[in-house]
């Protein structure tokens, strides 16, 4: 057979080759490449090789899916064993011995383990688990709403996007799912209530509570309250111990279930299993993706017991059945106990936190750095302007996107987020090293300093 001049093996293989034969093949709605314009050719660890040779140091891992980075030994072992193991590949939700090892290993991190908790095993993707979650609190309360809160992400489905706060992805799409009531959420820098501080969470705490109990509140009572203990495309913002604990004992008293999104925050992340595990709470259900099948496409759900309300096949999925992500997922799990990742991404997340921090000193763009372990947020702003009555900057969206992009001219590949994108968000796999942390600030004061020359001339 002749192979054409056209053809990939005989053209030069560039960034802008494959870049532009993805812009004439796939839909509008592709957005990485946009701003992570490069074609991949093979990536180990925290680093990744574009076809050109390049080598970029990977803080976005995903979007935190790949807890181990890229390719690890255990997860491309597994992979090799589970193929060689004659397993059927996909058994919609028939079990092996796999699926039996892995959904142990998964409850065992579950508070009170597997006599608290079952698993459903949902589609692929996390939104799906979250359209699942929901439809098992109305199917357990008999009730039809559902609070959610501002700045959260939970897919972008049509139920889970009904329940996220960006608006970007929401004003181009009639009739969402009805039902949702968005309450504000704490944060730190930009508290929503213009109180900040303590006076901010105290306010926050006591006005959800209020909201539940108040008989004239305009709103029935909701079957779930869903949110994340720390929200992550929504600018790393961290609630609040007493506030987590105060919407515990709320949703516990009024029969309402509560639902933590753990798709992005969950697996060793912030320093602990799961974020929520920092307020000493349980949740009634948990929503988990991204880094629970070990890099592979896989989304979970473990749901106290009691509220298993569900009938057989009262919410299905052909994909359910992945094993090879089981296998994977328990390469994960196993990993991240042997190695000690929670430990490592809370001693390296606390070195970056703090280097950052001194930058912010030296960079004064840089408005508030925040996270918890390997989850960071580094907010950017206008700092000529007057800051409000509480010290916050205005944000500036335009320094954001071109630091990003100076960031990735500079090898290091990262993500935005929060309102108006202008929050740095770093996501690094949880096998990240001090030397390549090092790296990754290096990297990153260079690459401000030159968006700032470029955006401000100065």
């Amino acid at each position: 057979m002749s192979v054409s001049a056209n053809d990939p093996q005989t053209t030069a293989k560039t960034n802008e080759y494959y870049l532009t034969r993805q812009s004439q093949m796939e839909s509008n709605v592709r957005s990485y490449p946009r701003k992570l314009p490069l074609a991949i050719a093979k990536a180990k660890g925290c680093w990744v090789t574009d076809v050109e040779g390049n080598e970029y140091l990977d803080c976005l891992a995903g979007a935190g899916t790949l807890a181990l980075g890229h390719n690890h030994p255990a997860v491309i072992q597994s992979i090799q064993e589970t193929i060689a193991s004659g397993l059927p590949l996909h058994t919609l939700d028939l079990t092996t011995p796999l699926k039996d090892a892995f959904t142990e290993a998964l409850l065992a991190h579950m508070p009170g383990g597997q006599e608290e908790y079952c698993l459903q095993f949902c589609g692929p993707a996390g939104a799906d688990a979250t359209e699942a979650a929901i439809k098992l609190a109305k199917t357990y309360t008999g009730r039809g709403t559902v609070i959610s809160f501002s700045g959260g992400y939970h897919g972008m489905t049509h139920g889970a996007l009904a329940m996220t706060g960006n608006l970007s992805a929401k004003n181009a799409v009639n009739n969402l799912m009805p039902g949702v009531q968005f309450m504000p959420y704490p944060h730190e820098y930009r508290c929503p209530l213009g109180l900040g501080g303590e006076a901010g969470v105290d306010a926050l705490t006591h006005y959800f509570e209020d909201f539940i109990q108040d008989v004239e509140s305009g709103v029935t009572r909701p079957a779930a309250v869903i949110l994340e203990a720390i929200q992550g495309e929504g600018g790393v913002v961290i609630a609040p111990t007493k506030w987590l604990q105060k919407i515990r004992e709320v949703t516990e008293k009024h029969n309402i279930v509560l639902i933590l999104d753990e798709v992005q925050a969950g697996f060793a992340r912030s320093g602990k299993m799961f974020a929520f595990e920092h307020a000493g709470i349980e949740p009634d259900v948990i929503v988990m993706s991204k880094a629970v099948g070990g890099s592979l496409p896989l989304a979970v759900l473990a749901i106290k017991r009691k509220f298993d309300s569900w009938q057989p096949a009262g919410h299905t999925g052909t994909f359910r059945g992945n094993q090879m992500a089981m296998g994977t997922g328990l390469a994960t799990l196993n990993t991240i106990k042997s190695e000690k990742l929670a430990e490592n991404a809370q001693t390296q997340g606390d070195y970056l936190q703090a280097e950052m921090k001194k930058l912010q000193q030296e960079l004064p763009c840089i408005g508030h750095v925040r996270g918890r372990g390997l989850m960071i947020g580094i907010e950017i702003v206008d700092e000529r302007q007057a800051p409000n009555h509480l010290g916050a900057y205005p944000a500036d969206s335009q320094l954001a996107a071109e630091i990003q992009r100076a960031c990735f001219e500079n090898k290091l590949m990262l993500e935005k987020g929060g309102r108006g994108g202008t929050v740095i968000r770093l996501l690094c796999p949880l096998i990240i090293t001090r030397e390549e942390c090092e790296e990754v600030v290096k990297r990153f004061k260079k690459a401000v300093s030159e968006a700032l020359v470029t955006v401000r001339g100065a």
